[in-house]
C-alpha cells in the first residue's frame, strides 16, 4: 500500500475508531486504546511539538498509525465494518476540535518537567 492511500485509510480509520468507541460489542481493552488513539490523534498539542527537527513529524507519522493498526487489531472485524459505514462522511468538514482533547498531553508534559526538576534539585 502506497503513502497516500495509508494516509487516506487512517482518514478514515480515525472516525471508525471514534465511534467503534462508544460501540458496546467493543472490547474493553480496545475500546481503552480507542480512547488513547482518539485523545492523541484529536489533540491540538502534539507529544513531541512539530518544531523539533525530525522527532517532531515522527510522532505524527509513525505513532497515530501505530496506535490506530494496534486499536483496529483489538476490535472485532463486525464491529470495524459496522462503524466504517456509519463514518462514512462523519468528519467531512474537518476533525472536532475541542480543548479537552489536549488535557492528557498537557498533563505528560507537566510530569515530565516536574520529573526533570526533581532530578535536577535534588
Amino acid at each position: 500500500m502506497n503513502l497516500r492511500k495509508r494516509a487516506k485509510q487512517l482518514k478514515t480509520d480515525i472516525p471508525t475508531i471514534f465511534l467503534a468507541l462508544k460501540d458496546k460489542d467493543t472490547p474493553i481493552i480496545a475500546k481503552i486504546f480507542a480512547g488513547i488513539t482518539i485523545v492523541y490523534a484529536l489533540s491540538p498539542i502534539d507529544l513531541v511539538p512539530d518544531f523539533i527537527p525530525i522527532l517532531g513529524y515522527l510522532d505524527d507519522v509513525i505513532l497515530l498509525p501505530a496506535f490506530v493498526a494496534l486499536t483496529i487489531r483489538l476490535i472485532p472485524e463486525e464491529v470495524i465494518e459496522r462503524n466504517r459505514k456509519k463514518s462514512e462522511g462523519l468528519w467531512e468538514n474537518g476533525k472536532p476540535k475541542k480543548w479537552y482533547y489536549a488535557v492528557p498531553t498537557v498533563l505528560i508534559w507537566i510530569l515530565l518537567i516536574w520529573l526533570i526538576g526533581k532530578a535536577i534539585w535534588l
